[in-house]
């Protein structure tokens, strides 16, 4: 027998995303409503899924001639509803797929964070996770009265007293702490133990709380802990609190040793590595024949090709970097970053002695991770391979041209083609999120 791996959704912020590709409807005008949020949540809950995580950025893109113009024009990495909000409206219109959103730790006070995700948890019947991140932009910092980001070790640092504040709060109601209105029409004179209610009193170098938590126990241990640790921090880091890694390494080989690291810092740090998922960011392309994949595939070529400064602009969002005034027919050479290192760090080995616009190009022509292109049953045959040399856990989906069609390509096509292999489940397992990370 196979064995079975886990898929989970990796939702790019905004439901208009994708606005002015074909297919995708009347999303312009009806992306306040975040209807299409309901849709995709609760096709992910019927194809089994574990979770949906909510990306998020707090800031309007102004990397593209020192100008929010592009950003505002093409809708790119704009809007960004707030992530708990949406958070709540798919917990309520699913009831067995984990909602995770992201809450940056320069925006939100770790108390807020452990009462948001404390109280989604509750609210779900234990589905919720918190999606960790350090935030990588000045123009998000410059929101919340910061000239800049502090550096990226910095971040890394002062993320391990928001931690470890956000998880004592989670802990400060102790197992057992109600002790009444467990049963309709009891009385017990007595609805919570206070000697199981309590303080955390921390003092670091950065945060400071007293607690305890105000909004009461969550019904998981604690809500799942998402984090996409790729660089030497950001991995270090993810070995020692996270649950479930979202990791982009371009190729199934270092896939592998990209897993094989987290999981043997895991053992140093005397955790059980196999309570950690690692699900790689794919971006599949599904669909009825082989020639027709093939020919959408090509498009992406295309694509970048008529919107050379929108894929530029998309990747300096990313990491921070102005490339307006790059010449593109010169060779990338050496860049550095205060953003998102992992994603320059693969542009800049992928790009090698290749021009700015080759290594656009080239970028543009392959999905996350592996290229996964083809029929539902030859894309489930390609990520079973994929998933052998990995060594497992699964995959993170992220479709770049996310509409209803192209998630039922996924759902109603490539999801069953995996289940009849039996790569993936049926029905889940358990009600809470952790316990379906956990049930294989």
């Amino acid at each position: 027998m196979p064995q079975p791996f886990h898929l989970s959704y990796f939702l790019q912020g905004s439901s208009v995303h994708a606005w002015g590709s074909p297919f995708i409807g009347t999303i312009g005008q009806d992306w306040q409503s975040a209807s299409f949020f309901r849709d995709l949540a609760q096709g992910l809950e019927r194809a089994c899924f574990d979770y949906l995580l909510i990306e998020d950025s707090i800031y309007v893109g102004e990397n593209w001639q020192n100008s929010r113009d592009l950003f505002l024009k093409t809708g790119l990495c704009i809007p960004r509803q707030e992530p708990s909000v949406v958070a709540t409206l798919l917990a309520a219109s699913t009831s067995r797929l984990g909602i995770v959103p992201t809450l940056s730790t320069f925006a939100y006070h770790p108390y807020l964070t452990a009462r948001i995700t404390g109280s989604l948890d509750q609210i779900s019947g234990g589905r919720a996770g918190w999606n960790m991140v350090t935030g990588s932009s000045d123009f998000a910092a410059q929101n919340f009265g910061m000239q800049a980001m502090p550096e990226h070790d910095k971040r890394y640092e002062m993320a391990e007293e928001y931690v470890e504040i956000v998880k004592g709060l989670w802990g400060s109601w102790a197992p057992g702490a109600q002790v009444g209105g467990l049963e309709p029409g009891e009385e017990s004179g007595q609805l919570f133990d206070p000697s199981k209610v309590n303080t955390i009193d921390f003092e670091g170098e950065y945060y400071a709380s007293r607690g305890p938590l105000n909004s009461g126990p969550t019904v998981q241990d604690r809500p799942v802990i998402a984090q996409a640790g790729g660089s030497k921090m950001g991995i270090r880091f993810a070995a020692r609190h996270a649950d479930t890694i979202v990791a982009a390494p371009d190729g199934a080989e270092n896939m592998r040793a990209y897993r094989e690291q987290v999981r043997a810092q895991m053992v140093e740090n005397g955790r059980d590595p196999d309570s950690c998922k690692v699900l790689f960011l794919v971006s599949p392309i599904v669909e009825e024949t082989e020639e027709m994949a093939r020919w959408k595939s090509e498009q992406r070529r295309v694509e970048a090709e008529q919107n050379m400064d929108v894929r530029l602009a998309r990747l300096g969002w990313t990491i921070n970097i102005d490339f307006s005034e790059f010449d593109l027919d010169q060779p990338v050479g050496e860049l550095t970053t205060n953003g998102h290192q992992t994603t320059l760090k693969q542009f800049l080995e992928a790009a090698g002695q290749n021009t700015l616009r080759e290594a656009v190009l080239e970028r543009a022509t392959k999905g996350y991770g592996v290229d996964l292109v083809g029929t539902p049953d030859s894309v489930a045959a390609q990520m079973e391979e994929a998933m052998e040399v990995a060594g497992g856990d699964g995959f993170l989906i992220a479709l770049g041209d996310l509409s209803r069609r192209s998630l039922a390509t996924i759902t109603d096509g490539l999801v069953p083609a995996l289940q009849r292999r039996g790569l993936v489940r049926k029905k889940y397992e358990h009600e809470m999120l952790r316990d379906n990370l956990l049930a294989f």
